[in-house]
């Protein structure tokens, strides 16, 4: 291979972050080194390691085409922004130390950018391997544009080649919160910014038990901060922004499931606390019908606190509450510029988090409606004329439209507007993923003894 000129800057910066991922290392460094491209410089960085990362590292340190930083457990963000400061190319990807580049991902991306001006980023498909490299599915992203409209589905930050002075633009990385830094870059951009993907597998993403994928508690974190910093000032066009907790006197498996406590305060009451304690809201409506819940109102003195009279008729299980839902929207927002966000009163263990992320998602994107839902990972079929086909395909080629969730009811954020067509979720609903902690759903006697069980824990 030609040497590079040194004082020439290289078309592509390449960088390698590695903290304690010494056994996978060498073969992320050497996919680099295979690739059919080469005007690229390699910059290694060791980020406190403790094992033999360092060791693996300085096999290349005498590559003119690599060079080496050591950081002190600083995280993948603050390593992004260093990159940023110290690399060369006019283009900048990250391979995380437990992945493998395709030998030709360089030259096929490059060509795809270099090709349409005004795209920020590309990134491609990949394939799933497990931590022996055994490849277990490939995973496709559909079109952008083309075959999908929706942009709720960021690219990876690893992997994807973005253009240096859009980084730069933008003030690159955000440290504060440890994890998500292409969403950072995705929320930033997308609206100043074109991105495409490429329907071609071109790297391996490594899955094992100690991968940042598997940190989800701070991912959910950082994805929440993201999006709630991203819309924070949209939010007056989406006013008023309407909680809504449905009461019934019948129908679940205990009368007046509202009342039932949970260490000493009952289902109606945790709801109140928690709706009450956000500024989201400007008005926290308990939807019922019957008055024995107005002492639980009556004991909490904030202004945005109401009760709004449900008849009975639509508190069956077979109603579809949007038509509960209009009429508070014509109270209270008559001209259907709001949102209104449904607190389930079955689900104690959902978070404020979960129900602000509900109207966060809403706005971010800009869709009619969008639900907390759990990913379901068995396989599920549905029948054809040749059989049963696989919704869900665990194994071999799998789009992102293969995806199957469930919705968790734990927290629906709908726009007003839809209640006019009797619509709950209306024609765009888009989905966040919620912990399956917060799903538990108390639906017969033996999940309220277990809720008793989980919430003196």
């Amino acid at each position: 291979m030609p040497e590079l000129d040194q004082k020439k800057s290289p078309k592509i910066s390449v960088y390698i972050a590695s903290h304690n991922y010494g056994r996978f290392l060498e073969e992320a460094i050497e996919s680099v080194l295979r690739q059919h491209f080469e005007d690229w410089e390699l910059l290694l960085i060791d980020d406190g390691s403790s094992d033999e990362t360092q060791q693996v590292i300085q096999l290349y340190a005498n590559d003119h085409r690599v060079r080496i930083f050591q950081t002190s457990k600083i995280g993948l963000p603050a390593v992004a922004n260093l990159v940023l400061r110290e690399c060369r190319g006019e283009y900048v990807i990250r391979l995380d130390g437990d992945d493998v580049f395709d030998e030709n991902i360089l030259f096929v991306l490059l060509s795809y950018i270099e090709r349409h001006a005004d795209l920020a980023l590309v990134f491609p498909d990949y394939y799933l391997i497990d931590e022996e490299g055994g490849i277990f599915s490939h995973e496709r992203r559909q079109k952008i544009f083309d075959s999908s409209h929706l942009t709720d589905m960021p690219p990876n930050g690893a992997c994807t080649l973005i253009r240096k002075s859009v980084l730069e633009s933008i003030g690159g990385y955000r440290e504060d919160l440890g994890a998500q830094d292409g969403f950072d870059v995705w929320a930033k951009i997308r609206h100043t910014h074109r991105a495409m993907n490429v329907n071609l597998p071109l790297f391996y993403y490594r899955r094992h038990g100690k991968n940042l994928t598997n940190s989800s508690h701070r991912m959910l974190a950082a994805r929440r901060q993201i999006k709630k910093d991203a819309i924070t000032k949209k939010l007056d066009v989406f006013r008023p922004i309407l909680a809504v907790i449905p009461c019934r006197r019948n129908y679940d498996f205990h009368p007046d499931l509202w009342s039932i406590e949970l260490n000493g305060k009952n289902l109606l009451r945790r709801k109140l606390e928690m709706c009450l304690s956000s500024t989201l809201f400007d008005k926290v409506i308990v939807a019922s019908d019957t008055e024995d819940v107005l002492p639980t109102i009556k004991s909490f003195l904030d202004k945005r606190v109401e009760f709004f009279k449900r008849d009975t008729s639509e508190t069956l299980r077979s109603k579809n509450i949007a038509g509960t839902l209009a009429r508070i929207a014509e109270q209270y927002d008559p001209k259907s510029l709001g949102v209104t966000a449904l607190c389930y009163l079955p689900s104690p263990f959902v978070s404020l988090g979960s129900l602000e992320e509900a109207v966060h998602t809403l706005v971010f994107n800009d869709a009619d409606s969008s639900m907390g839902v759990e990913e379901i990972k068995d396989p599920v079929f549905c029948r054809t004329s040749f059989g049963l086909r696989a919704v869900n395909p665990a194994r071999g080629l799998r789009s992102d439209h293969d995806y199957v969730y469930r919705e968790a009811n734990i927290a629906l954020a709908t726009k007003n507007k839809n209640f006019a067509s009797g619509s709950l979720v209306g024609p765009s609903p888009i989905n966040f993923i919620v912990s399956q902690g917060e799903s538990f759903f108390i639906d017969s006697e033996t999940k309220l003894k277990i809720a008793h069980i989980l919430d003196g824990v």
